[in-house]
């Protein structure tokens, strides 16, 4: 038996104002999370970009090209309800992250991270308060709890929305501090997102590409992308 799928029954999908920010509607008939909630975002330009993919949407609804639609349901849903959580979670990064764990061997390498990731650390010392020490090797160290404190403090300030785009900036990337640079705009996030995969290409320039982990990649990149749009639309 094939999947049920809805299908589209309007002909105008248009962003509106509501009370507490603006809302999609349908021939007029507002749109709800799948949850029922009111589907109401910050930002008009951010409900200008739902209504155009339920816009786009031709016979049958297909949710996978309605990645502005699933960001905003998971802020109403989901992270607006354990907003606490979700920040610890993402802010617990911070003492494991990426940019801090680095190669013993071999020198290239080892000078390459250090080039790359260590002007981020600098940074995040200048913009977040916050500095974070690199260790050598993958067994894991404490950093200083001021400074997780205080890049603590920061995640919780950000909205539902913001915080949902958030979670796929770090979660991707793996890094709290490259999740803070993409949000914040240190540099583009295609840029960003290369400085994450630093260890990947260096084993691609020894073993060669691998062409399933290459789309796969890809997958990750475009949600990464798209997260930083959907911050900078909260």
């Amino acid at each position: 038996m094939s999947e049920w799928k809805p299908k589209r029954f309007w002909k105008q999908a248009e962003a509106i104002e509501v009370e507490g920010g603006f809302a999609v509607a349908l021939d007029g008939r507002k749109v709800k999370t799948p949850a029922k909630a009111d589907l109401v975002v910050p930002t008009k330009g951010m409900a200008q970009a739902i209504a155009a993919e339920w816009d786009a949407q031709e016979e049958v609804v297909d949710p996978h090209t309605m990645p502005f639609t699933r960001s905003a349901n998971a802020a109403i849903d989901k992270v607006a309800h354990q907003k606490a959580e979700v920040a610890d979670m993402l802010a617990a990064y911070g003492d494991s992250d990426l940019l801090c764990y680095r190669a013993d061997t071999p020198e290239e390498l080892v000078a390459r991270q250090a080039a790359t990731w260590d002007p981020f650390l600098a940074r995040a010392e200048t913009d977040l308060g916050a500095r974070l020490e690199p260790r050598t090797g993958v067994i894991h160290a404490p950093q200083d709890q001021g400074s997780i404190d205080r890049l603590t403090q920061q995640v919780h300030a950000l909205s539902p929305f913001q915080l949902a785009a958030f979670h796929d900036l770090v979660s991707m990337s793996g890094s709290l501090i490259l999740g803070f640079a993409c949000a914040q705009g240190w540099e583009s996030a295609d840029r960003i997102w290369d400085v994450s995969r630093l260890d990947e290409r260096w084993q691609e320039e020894q073993w060669g590409p691998d062409e399933e982990a290459q789309q796969v990649e890809e997958i990750k990149r475009t949600a990464f992308l798209h997260a930083k749009v959907f911050f900078d639309l909260s």
